[in-house]
């Protein structure tokens, strides 16, 4: 997706070899015309696949979500990091690590809104190590539900999570691939062809 790779380019931040930052339009500011494009987009690869639900975890995975979900004409479900007071029985959990926070959560959604008659498509705003991705895979498997595939935003190619996941014969759909930030510098993948 040419547009999100301009942005990633003009405004994103690499910190590191291993971490891109793009709080100015994904993770903390949202842009919202680009939101709707990733939604399309993601809409358009999974249009077939008779969807009824869009799975993504709070927080930075709920824009590109729901604008996917509002293209596909079904509900989004967002998994929660912390338990609350009205989110505390007949729940679908899994623990995930979180490299950039350096920290293992619990996330968890109601067993009222994922049922065995669903088909699923995950969305998530990274994938680097397939934490988060896996989780949210343990959680559809739980209700027995269909996984349509998994949609990511920005992917690190240069990490294993892909491979993680497409071991399992999950789909991955990812909008920008970034092969390396060696030196500073974005490098994406270019795309394969369908």
């Amino acid at each position: 997706m040419e547009q999100l790779k301009q942005k990633i380019i003009n405004e994103g931040q690499v910190l590191s070899d291993s971490v891109l930052k793009v709080d100015s339009f994904l993770n903390h500011q949202i842009d919202p015309e680009l939101m709707q494009d990733i939604g399309e987009a993601f809409a358009s690869r999974f249009k077939e696949d008779r969807i009824t639900k869009v799975l993504t975890l709070e927080s930075s995975g709920i824009a590109p979500s729901v604008m996917t979900a509002l293209r596909l004409g079904v509900p989004t479900v967002f998994a929660r990091k912390r338990k609350s007071l009205t989110l505390i029985d007949n729940l679908y959990s899994a623990d995930i690590y979180s490299y950039t926070k350096q920290e293992t959560n619990t996330i968890s959604i109601s067993k009222d809104y994922i049922k065995s008659d669903d088909i699923v498509l995950i969305i998530d705003d990274f994938l680097a190590n397939g934490q988060a991705a896996q989780g949210l895979i343990q959680m559809v498997e739980q209700s027995g539900a269909s996984l349509a595939g998994v949609g990511i935003v920005i992917e690190k190619g240069f990490q294993h999570g892909r491979k993680m996941i497409e071991e399992s014969d999950i789909r991955v759909e990812s909008l920008a691939i970034v092969s390396s930030l060696e030196n500073g510098k974005v490098t994406f993948k270019e795309d394969s062809p369908r």
